[in-house]
């Protein structure tokens, strides 16, 4: 592969990594400064995602969902949308985006224990001491020990164990089931499931405004994942997803200059405990380590 190629990956990783976090700014400031409902939140901007995968849906048709293992494809849609709804309501519980996503990025320390206790794949020394690298980071950033700790402060971890439970189950679906079908599942009950939600909390229609913010926050999320998809093509995973830890420095900076939230003192220890957990552990990962000892750690938006 040549080095335009590297070059265009990683910075088409880089942008993804800004837009999400724009993205993260705008659900903050539609559900905490707003105060638009988290659940109805997640359902429209869900909802506006489906309608850009219509082309998508339409081209594959409802046939392309047939399965051998329609309860595992519900077991990961539901821990799919139960991590959506966790890390909506981290938002709107005023939790600062940096803040969210540092603790969101535990989720691959969650999948490697889960991988190891449930899919009985061997996790080796130093997959371990990358873990406690993570949670040292987490703790360091939630901060449990000090006085007005809450539950919702834990609203971000549970994001992350349950979108590690969904990685789990996708690494098991992917033995036998085609790419279509996983992603077909996912889009066509996230939304209607999403929707439960916000029915059950008091559906609320958006006013003009919101409305402003959640197009703005769709397109934006739109231009999120056409960069990744363009990372991707332009050069292997193992190159590019390193760049994808750099989206917690784009929370930070789009935090700081948009929301006017800055990490302060010790929380920095926290980030970059984090951040080397993340680092070693993915590290680990592509150096060589036979398939059937290895945890894949999918990429996360």
């Amino acid at each position: 592969m040549n080095q335009t190629n590297l070059y265009k990956g990683a910075g088409y990783m880089v942008a993804a990594g800004i837009c999400f976090a724009l993205a993260n700014a705008v659900t903050w400031t539609v559900t905490y400064k707003l105060g638009f409902k988290a659940q109805s939140d997640a359902f429209w901007q869900y909802a506006i995602a489906t309608v850009f995968s219509l082309p998508f849906l339409w081209r594959h048709g409802v046939a392309a969902m047939k399965t051998a293992h329609p309860v595992l494809h519900l077991l990961r849609v539901a821990l799919s949308v139960l991590g959506v709804q966790a890390f909506t309501m981290a938002f709107a519980s005023g939790t600062p985006p940096w803040h969210v996503i540092a603790l969101v990025m535990t989720s691959p320390f969650f999948v490697m224990i889960g991988a190891a206790l449930l899919l009985k794949e061997r996790v080796g020394p130093n997959r371990w001491i990358a873990a406690a690298f993570g949670f040292t980071g987490a703790m360091i950033i939630l901060r449990p020990w000090e006085s007005g700790f809450g539950a919702d402060k834990l609203l971000p971890i549970a994001a992350a164990i349950t979108w590690g439970g969904a990685s789990l189950v996708t690494k098991r679906l992917t033995r036998d089931e085609p790419q279509t079908a996983i992603t077909m599942w996912l889009l066509v009950l996230l939304t209607p499931i999403n929707l439960m939600f916000s029915l059950g909390a008091g559906f609320e229609m958006p006013s003009s405004q919101i409305w402003g913010y959640l197009l703005a926050g769709g397109v934006i999320m739109y231009f999120a994942q056409h960069f990744l998809t363009l990372s991707y093509a332009a050069a292997d995973a193992a190159f590019v997803q390193p760049f994808d830890d750099l989206k917690l420095f784009s929370n930070i900076a789009v935090s700081w200059l948009v929301l006017n939230f800055a990490p302060e003192g010790s929380y920095w220890l926290g980030i970059l405990l984090v951040l080397a957990g993340s680092s070693y552990l993915l590290w680990s990962e592509h150096r060589g380590i036979p398939d059937e000892d290895a945890v894949r750690i999918p990429a996360e938006g």
